[in-house]
């Protein structure tokens, strides 16, 4: 069944101050249950959703759900869990590749925790190749993504682009007074809201997703389309 239950956000509550490879080990029967099959369902059901809106997207429940391992080699923090699950819907053509090394390209994301919850849609931290492309066709058609990215229905949902990690000036080869220079400083496209618990929690959670889909898919087609991956008009 594709639907959170209260028991989710207990079982991630309780591994947040439990965080250890014994206790998660006694309580792997409850994540399975409270977490993990539901997240599996739940990307189940928006792979179908995802055909009729946006048939280039994807879930897989065996590749799109996150692991619940951190990986903490180069963090000081040793923490061996994440205490939220989280999912990937990308693009068919473009693999499941997220941020850094990864060649994966824009999707939507699903994050689920205790009073953090939400959506998203975008591209995280692209390689250099793949933010090479987007910044060539911002600097082509500067205009077009302005509008897009400034429109009234995305504005009052979103606000505007995530400002992570953003370059203090224009990157090297456009000059300072580019008409897209706004957006060249970008290193990330991503938009995105938080959620309620109780949007999270019961039968209307996929039909949420669904909207916020459809919200975000002229931001998620735009760069697919810069980075070569094409909107598909059916599976």
């Amino acid at each position: 069944m594709a639907v959170f239950q209260r028991g989710a956000f207990t079982f991630l509550r309780q591994l947040r101050r439990n965080n250890t490879r014994e206790w998660f080990e006694a309580h792997r029967n409850d994540f399975a249950v409270a977490v993990q099959l539901p997240m599996r369902a739940l990307i189940e059901e928006m792979d179908v959703r995802l055909a009729r809106v946006a048939p280039e997207l994807v879930g897989d429940p065996r590749r799109s759900m996150f692991r619940i391992h951190r990986d903490v080699r180069f963090s000081r923090d040793k923490s061996p869990y994440k205490t939220h699950a989280a999912a990937w819907f990308y693009h068919s053509g473009a693999g499941r590749g997220v941020g850094g090394e990864a060649h994966g390209g824009a999707g939507f994301y699903i994050h689920v925790e205790p009073g953090q919850s939400s959506v998203g849609g975008g591209i995280w931290m692209p390689p250099a190749a793949t933010l090479a492309l987007i910044r060539e066709q911002l600097a082509e058609k500067p205009a077009a993504f302005g509008r897009l990215v400034r429109a009234p229905a995305f504005r009052r949902a979103y606000g505007d682009l995530d400002s992570e990690a953003m370059l203090t000036r224009v990157p090297r080869g456009f000059a300072a007074d580019h008409a897209a220079a706004e957006w060249l400083r970008y290193k990330s496209f991503t938009a995105g809201r938080m959620l309620a618990d109780s949007d999270v929690l019961g039968e209307r959670f996929p039909s949420l997703l669904e909207r916020e889909v459809v919200r975000l898919l002229p931001l998620i087609r735009w760069l697919n389309t810069a980075i070569g991956h094409a909107p598909r008009a059916r599976r």
